[in-house]
């Protein structure tokens, strides 16, 4: 699998997202954006996530750094940095 098909896969289940993937083929780091993650912690946020991705966890996905936020969040976060 690479980035582009992650981020895809991504993005079908979550329209509204911006979704930022990098990763070496088994290996990936994923910024997810989305209003859907509004009133969810964060254990829901990467289910959230997970779901769109169904069994390649585990199986063409080894590992899966996520970082889930709403709009908002994301925002508040580039103003810190």
């Amino acid at each position: 699998m690479q980035s582009k098909e992650l981020e895809a896969l991504i993005r079908a289940g979550l329209p509204d997202a911006e979704v930022m993937v990098k990763g070496d083929g088994d290996h990936f780091e994923a910024i997810v954006i989305s209003k859907q993650f509004e009133n969810c912690n964060m254990v829901k946020q990467h289910q959230l996530v997970y779901g769109t991705l169904g069994d390649r966890m585990g199986g063409e996905i080894h590992a899966l750094a996520l970082h889930t936020h709403t709009p908002e969040q994301w925002r508040n976060q580039r103003r810190i940095q």
